[in-house]
């Protein structure tokens, strides 16, 4: 079994800053580094790391040729990254004193997926493989109806959350990954439980896994008429940069839902992967190996 992730890539540009800029303030950064990173490129990794054979579709533009070559020392297949005219995309992101952060995205290179390209990655693909998507590339309501009709198992992590999402039919996915901000702008309630019972409610088929911060997480995966109910403790760090604590849980989580893990174990393993990153700097460089994780 492997996994198709058709995301994007970013460049990072990260500056440690005492509070996040405020309306009309000028703040002096403390330092800027420059990380690889995006939403795709993040979860990508982090599923390489966790043991899954992955393979990542997007595009990059002229500045991305470093991108790619972190995909491949991952181990990651790059053979679907198709290389455009266009600024590659990039990030701009703030990491204040308590690890928080907050981030200006422009998708430059992330935003020109075709329907030609969306065809010619798809068709090595088969039913039953996985794909992951997030909302940091164009053409995402195309891309889910090809990969439906194929009758693969899709994953999507609606983030950064927008309009366009509702152009989307959440009836053809498996896995809808959200943090509690995400889950409240699709249901409208704050109360993890209420965002479940509202997408239940509207999409009966639909497993939901909603991640909470220090507050844990919690998982929802339908079995004909029944709901199987997970929630894990977050575990306690000190935490410096919390910047690709989603993209590691969600890497490791569908990682072990591929390998035939107990949900349980799944998110417990998310949940440990994710505490180890966010004690360290950076997007794809904090994400740890299955051997740090140790589980």
């Amino acid at each position: 079994m492997r996994v198709l992730n058709f995301g994007s890539l970013n460049l990072d540009y990260v500056y440690q800053v005492d509070h996040f800029v405020r309306p009309g303030e000028t703040l002096s950064a403390a330092s800027r580094v420059i990380k690889f990173g995006g939403k795709g490129l993040n979860q990508s990794v982090a599923l390489s790391r966790a043991g899954a054979n992955v393979s990542h579709a997007g595009c990059i533009g002229a500045e991305g040729a470093g991108l790619k070559a972190l995909l491949e020392q991952e181990g990651v297949d790059v053979s679907m990254l198709m290389t455009v005219d266009e600024m590659q995309g990039h990030t701009v992101i703030q990491v204040n004193r308590d690890g928080e952060n907050c981030i200006l995205l422009y998708g430059g290179s992330n935003q020109c997926v075709t329907e030609k390209q969306i065809a010619d990655t798809l068709a090595g693909c088969a039913a039953g493989d996985w794909l992951v998507l997030q909302n940091e590339i164009n053409n995402l309501p195309a891309i889910v109806d090809a990969a439906f009709e194929k009758g693969m198992v899709i994953a999507l992590n609606p983030s950064p959350y927008d309009a366009k999402l509702e152009e989307v039919d959440f009836g053809k996915l498996s896995w809808l990954l959200v943090n509690e901000v995400e889950a409240g702008q699709i249901s409208g309630s704050d109360d993890p439980e209420a965002a479940w019972t509202w997408l239940h409610a509207r999409y009966p088929r639909l497993n939901v896994l909603i991640t909470l911060g220090g507050a844990g997480s919690a998982a929802y995966r339908v079995d004909g008429d029944s709901v199987e109910t997970v929630t894990q403790e977050a575990f306690r760090v000190r935490a410096v940069d919390t910047t690709a604590a989603g993209d590691t849980y969600t890497g490791y989580f569908i990682a072990g839902l591929m390998a035939g893990m107990p949900l349980k174990d799944c998110m417990r393993r998310a949940s440990k992967a994710s505490s180890i990153s966010v004690t360290r700097l950076g997007a794809a460089g904090s994400i740890p190996t299955l051997s740090e994780v140790g589980e």
